[in-house]
């Protein structure tokens, strides 16, 4: 005969069963949003815009069971750090997923309006270096690796770096070709996403840490 507290172990590793799912699900998005963007691959547009509902409706019924289980079971300190590590990471992958959206929305408008347009320098690396940081936060959540997280905390600062970089090379274009403003600006709203994907990212890495220290690192002023 099970135990409330069987009962409460089983609901948990569903519940983190699913919450590793939907965090799948959007470095997926991701991943398809960059290659919209750097390789023109409209096609996947669609695909980016279902996940990001998909992560829309996953977020809220994660939320309900997380606080289902808190009400039912009273877990334990260990418990209710992976609890509230469930609640925040699956906010900031449905934000990561509404990101990768907009991206692959901004690059189907590109494509549309302007057909195949060199991409701004430095676009490119932080598209990729910002996808890493999300895939590596994934590997994260199974390792358990607070030095790894907090690794991926200050790669974060890197992708600021490749943002600034960006906008300076996306500004002297607006002065060179102000005729092709509107796809400029396409492209700086673009590197944007990419710089709060990598934002949340890190996020995720912070709450790593918390998982396993109980602490949270020094959040970004």
């Amino acid at each position: 005969m099970e135990t409330i507290e069987s009962h409460g172990l089983r609901d948990q590793e569903a519940l983190w069963s699913a919450f590793l799912a939907m965090a799948d699900a959007v470095v997926l998005a991701v991943r398809q949003g960059v290659e919209a963007l750097c390789e023109g691959r409209i096609e996947l547009v669609s695909a980016v815009g279902d996940a990001e509902e998909r992560s829309d409706r996953d977020e809220h019924q994660i939320e309900g069971e997380c606080l289902r289980i808190l009400a039912l079971y009273e877990p334990v300190a260990s418990d209710l750090r992976r609890l509230a590590t469930i609640l925040k990471v699956s906010r900031d992958c449905e934000r990561i997923a509404d990101r990768a959206d907009r991206i692959a929305r901004r690059a189907r408008k590109i494509a549309r309006n302007w057909g195949p347009i060199e991409l701004p320098v430095g676009l490119a690396p932080m598209a990729r270096e910002a996808l890493a940081m999300v895939e590596e936060a994934r590997v994260l959540l199974d390792a358990h690796n607070p030095r790894r997280a907090r690794a991926l905390i200050a790669a974060d600062q890197a992708i600021d770096l490749r943002y600034r970089e960006v906008r300076r090379a996306l500004k002297a274009r607006i002065v060179e070709e102000a005729d092709h403003l509107e796809v400029w600006l396409q492209y700086l709203g673009a590197a944007r996403n990419l710089e709060r994907i990598a934002d949340h990212a890190a996020e995720i890495a912070r709450m790593i840490v918390f998982l396993d220290e109980g602490v949270f690192p020094g959040v970004r002023g």
